[in-house]
């Protein structure tokens, strides 16, 4: 077997007398073939052709991927192996979300689903040529993390939680299923927003909110003042004998959407400007007059919820629907009012989530139907945590309420 090292120095010297982009295109081709070349050998125990005692495996054909660098796209022909794996060291590792992508098809293919369909999906994935040890050594690694991301502790204080369910299929004894994905993400007081709950579930009722609360309350969710959701029957009633003392915020684009189902489509343009004037009114503040935050968050309260009574009076005769629509539920959409105006914009709908639901449902789409409920736990969640992580590193989503109390009180 051969064992002599890459000679780095004159692979990169040649790359910097060749001047021209194919010249230094072709040479970085080139180099990067050797590399492999070489990895393979120390994974098979032998040189290309060599036979050796110490062989462990042999090649067994090649597949393509293009990389992008700053010299162009570069094509590369990655070895396979009959036994075992290959994956380049240059290369980025597959992404969270792909690894578990990776798990869902190879449970795809023990559940008995069709070989072509399971491979045309591998295909649009750029997922081909994984091999069945990869399979199982990257679903143990992602179940560790799945696990340790849905059960990790909370120790900060979320004022802010926001709380939605959508649906996705899965296979449970042969038969397909609409499961629930309860996803709830909370902004803590210092303003950062994380995820910090999934959990599937036969429905989205009364009984699976409440299971999943107290999984977040034993975990150590503390502080919540506003929760942010729809106004889903089962999760009303989970929210209100479960978090006693926080306030309700109806998601002000749900609550539009629904009253605009009850009127005619030619009357929908109308109606919207007039609700969104509603939601527009102002308090009447005096020259001079001096008012505390939750003053003037008391006036907005009161202008507003005026503003959309009269509505549902002028509403009575022509739309009788949709003025008893406004008046049951114009008091619960109103709550962010009560809060920092600073807040308003985030706090009055569930776009926080529903940005990330509709992430969600553009990486699962191509599974269609997963092979179970594990399966669908462990693809989402590692979407998740991908958001997570992004979160964490970018800005504050809300003011920091100590920053808001300083700048009034200056």
């Amino acid at each position: 077997m051969a064992t002599d090292k890459l000679d780095l120095e004159s692979a990169v010297s040649k790359l910097i007398e060749s001047q021209g982009g194919d010249l230094l295109r072709t040479a970085l081709s080139g180099f990067l073939a050797e590399m492999m070349r070489r990895e393979v050998e120390q994974l098979c125990g032998a040189s290309y052709h060599e036979r050796s005692e110490e062989r462990e495996t042999s090649r067994n054909g090649y597949r393509e991927r293009t990389l992008s660098t700053r010299l162009g796209d570069i094509n590369l022909e990655i070895p396979k192996l009959r036994s075992g794996s290959y994956f380049p060291s240059f290369l980025t590792p597959r992404r969270r979300w792909e690894k578990a992508f990776v798990n869902v098809i190879s449970e795809a293919y023990l559940q008995g689903i069709s070989t072509r369909k399971v491979e045309n999906l591998m295909e649009s994935m750029g997922a081909t040529g994984v091999s069945r040890s990869e399979v199982s050594r990257v679903a143990s690694m992602l179940d560790e993390e799945v696990e340790a991301f849905r059960s990790r502790q909370l120790t900060k204080r979320y004022t802010h939680l926001y709380l939605d369910a959508t649906y996705i299929k899965s296979r449970e004894q042969r038969r397909t299923h609409s499961r629930a994905l309860l996803i709830a993400c909370a902004v803590s007081e210092e303003g950062e927003r994380e995820v910090i709950g999934v959990e599937v579930a036969e429905s989205e009722s009364t009984k699976s909110w409440q299971s999943f609360f107290v999984s977040l309350l034993q975990r150590g969710l503390m502080g919540v003042e506003l929760i942010i959701s729809d106004a889903h029957l089962g999760l009303q009633a989970a929210i209100q004998s479960t978090f006693i003392g926080a306030s309700w915020q109806r998601c002000r684009v749900h609550f539009m959407r629904e009253a605009l189902k009850l009127v005619k489509h030619v009357q929908k343009k109308e109606i919207a400007a007039k609700m969104r004037s509603a939601f527009e009114a102002q308090p009447k503040v005096e020259d001079g007059e001096r008012l505390t935050e939750d003053e003037l968050g008391e006036r907005r309260f009161i202008s507003v919820f005026r503003e959309f009574k009269d509505l549902s009076g002028r509403l009575e005769s022509s739309h009788p629907k949709l003025a008893h629509f406004i008046d049951e539920g114009v008091e619960d959409v109103l709550t962010y009012l009560q809060f920092p105006e600073a807040h308003h914009r985030k706090i009055h709908s569930t776009n926080l989530i529903e940005r990330l639901n509709r992430e969600i449902k553009r990486r699962s789409r191509v599974v269609s139907i997963f092979p179970n409920d594990q399966a669908v736990l462990r693809l989402i969640t590692m979407i998740l945590i991908e958001q997570d992580d992004e979160w964490c590193s970018g800005y504050r989503y809300l003011p920091e309420i100590s920053q808001l109390n300083s700048s009034s009180e200056a």
